[in-house]
């Protein structure tokens, strides 16, 4: 009996592992632009990063649910350079892909709209160099379709396009096939193929990368077409009477891949939106099961649809290292998940001035325009958080300003900020909103040292400073559609990040001891 009760106890631990669910979405905050591989039992996924550097992260995975950071695809200046950009240019769409013990990452820089990739056989270690492809300057969203021993490179330029390349080089080797624009929605985009029973399936998104974002699926017996569009086309979209009050929405630009069991799963963006059907934190990463029975059509988490709180098999969850909240600034470089805007001026950024703080040099570049400030960035992940900082400016000489930011865009965010004035220093609160720039409330600063914080819910951000990390003092609000796509523009998401820069010619620095950076996930 005692034995039926212990192989009793065994299954059901083993079922629950198996079968649990898992909370979308899986990559909180901006992760915008998801492509996915598998190598062996490993799952590996890039975004998009647009203005910000290093460019393309890579994340690993053994469930595709859990994610670790563990490097990037484009941290030196031969591979990229991305100066003067915004939040609407930069790096576009990448999709990573694997063949033959080698891993791909391709990608396009706007405003130039040249397509290139890089490669590794290492994804956490160092890649390559660019390959240009150099036959075409199309829109964006570059992919690579390795069919046995051929490699084929598929794009976007008003119509779906598709060629041969060698791969080794990036030259065309065959002629340029259209395979049409999918159902005929505005901005067709994220292109992906994959053979499966003997078809060639064109994944592809449609309706912009709004409210009516979705995704569609053709099929064909031969590469180049013709394709026919699935009956039951979007196979995933919120964009309908069922999911009109879903917080999630703008779900698309997806990829597929086919994990060791067997099953099918989906990758997508889409983002989470507060109140007015707006959404501060970029576009995220979702994840979704796909039953794809052979010679079938793929059909998406039953539906098409895809929940917060996913109740559905798994596979076996195997968590990642979490990503600490605070960081403390004793170790050798800076963690991955930080940002900087544009190419940073790596003269402006010590861990070494001071042991155990980052000292931040000011440059005459401020967060008010385009290029790059002394600053960097983490992406906010969830729309209640608490970030606090603590700062030196002992070193900070007049006309120096340093603090922390809620940064949407160079013309938007908000700043909780010290600034240097006729040898001393106070504290302000600056809301930045497109052509307006207002200073809410400043207050003298009685120490050198500050402790700045904002925290965040679903309407508004709070700006406050302490002298003592205890009483903290509440300088402004503003709400957070201030800071949203949907009233800015652009493609990316909120970076709660610290700064320096001067006024003057005069340089100067601040030292910030450690980071706290708590995101509390809804519900």
């Amino acid at each position: 009996m005692r034995r039926r009760s212990v192989i009793f106890s065994f299954l059901t631990l083993t079922l629950t592992v198996w079968a649990q669910g898992y909370r979308n979405p899986v990559l909180p905050g901006f992760h915008a632009d998801p492509s996915v591989c598998r190598a062996g039992e490993d799952f590996y996924l890039v975004n998009s990063t647009f203005q910000y550097y290093p460019g393309v992260p890579v994340f690993h995975s053994k469930d595709l649910i859990h994610w670790e950071q563990v490097g990037a695809c484009l941290t030196r200046d031969s591979q990229v350079r991305i100066e003067g950009m915004d939040e609407q240019t930069g790096i576009y769409a990448p999709t990573i892909r694997y063949h033959e013990g080698r891993f791909y990452m391709v990608t396009t820089v706007f405003p130039s709209r040249k397509h290139f990739y890089v490669y590794t056989d290492d994804p956490k270690g160092e890649w390559s160099d660019p390959i240009y492809i150099d036959f075409c300057l199309g829109s964006c969203d570059p992919t690579l379709f390795f069919d046995e021993d051929k490699c084929y490179f598929l794009w976007k330029e008003g119509e779906i396009k598709i060629c041969e390349i060698d791969v080794k080089t990036g030259k065309r080797l065959g002629e340029i096939h259209q395979l049409g624009v999918g159902l005929g929605g505005r901005y067709p985009e994220g292109p992906h193929i994959y053979k499966k029973d003997g078809y060639y399936y064109l994944l592809l998104a449609e309706g912009g990368t709004e409210h009516g974002h979705h995704v569609n699926i053709l099929r064909g017996k031969n590469l180049f077409g013709p394709y026919e569009l699935c009956p039951s086309n979007p196979i995933l979209s919120h964009f309908n009477m069922k999911m009109q009050n879903s917080p999630i929405q703008g779900l698309g630009h997806a990829d597929l891949v086919q994990a060791p069991d067997g099953s099918w799963w989906m990758i997508c963006l889409g983002y989470r939106t507060h109140g007015y059907l707006q959404h501060v934190m970029g576009r995220e990463t979702f994840l979704a099961p796909v039953t794809w029975e052979e010679g079938e059509w793929p059909v998406v988490n039953r539906d098409g649809t895809l929940q917060q709180d996913m109740q559905c098999k798994t596979l076996q969850q195997i968590p990642m290292p979490l990503e600490p909240s605070k960081d403390e600034f004793d170790a050798d470089k800076l963690s991955f998940y930080w940002s900087f805007l544009n190419m940073p001026q790596q003269e402006n950024y010590s861990l070494k001035a001071r042991r155990g703080w980052l000292r931040l040099l000011t440059s005459t570049m401020t967060l008010d325009e385009v290029g790059s400030p002394t600053f960097i960035g983490h992406r906010q992940s969830e729309a209640n958080f608490t970030a606090t900082t603590k700062v030196d400016v002992s070193g900070l000489m007049d006309g120096g300003v340093a603090g922390l930011t809620a940064y949407a865009a160079h013309h938007n965010h908000y700043d909780v900020q010290v600034v240097a004035r006729d040898g001393k220093h106070y504290v302000q609160a600056k809301i930045r909103i497109g052509e307006m720039e207002h200073i809410e409330k400043e207050m003298p600063l009685t120490t050198n040292i500050a402790y700045l914080r904002i925290t965040a819910d679903p309407q508004f951000y709070h700006l406050c400073y302490s002298t003592d990390n205890e009483h903290f003092v509440h300088l402004a609000r503003m709400g957070y559609r201030y800071l949203s796509t949907e009233t800015i523009g652009g493609f990316t998401g909120v970076h709660l990040g610290i700064f320096a820069h001067t006024l003057t010619e005069c340089k100067s620095y601040a030292d910030f001891d450690w980071t706290d950076f708590n995101f509390l996930p809804e519900g």
